[in-house]
């Protein structure tokens, strides 16, 4: 199923084990290719940011190997 970008602005992100990790707030594409490399995700407060790569923002920025939406959330599987 493909959707717009602006369609999955805004969902809760979470991994497939049922963490949450945030808010979805914008995307990191490669211009080359136009696929997405990384999510930027505006932490929950349960989340600890010190164990994620954040950008200037205090996004989480998020790396992922299959990211998938469910109804209003997004599941994802972080790369290693």
């Amino acid at each position: 199923m493909k959707f717009f970008a602006t369609e999955l602005r805004g969902k809760t992100v979470m991994t497939e084990d049922g963490q949450i990790l945030g808010i979805l707030d914008d995307f990191l594409f490669d211009l080359k290719t136009g696929r997405i490399q990384s999510l930027l995700v505006a932490p929950a407060e349960s989340v600890e940011t010190r164990l994620f790569q954040t950008d200037p923002k205090g996004r989480l920025v998020l790396s992922f190997r299959s990211m998938k939406a469910v109804k209003d959330v997004i599941m994802t599987q972080l790369a290693d």
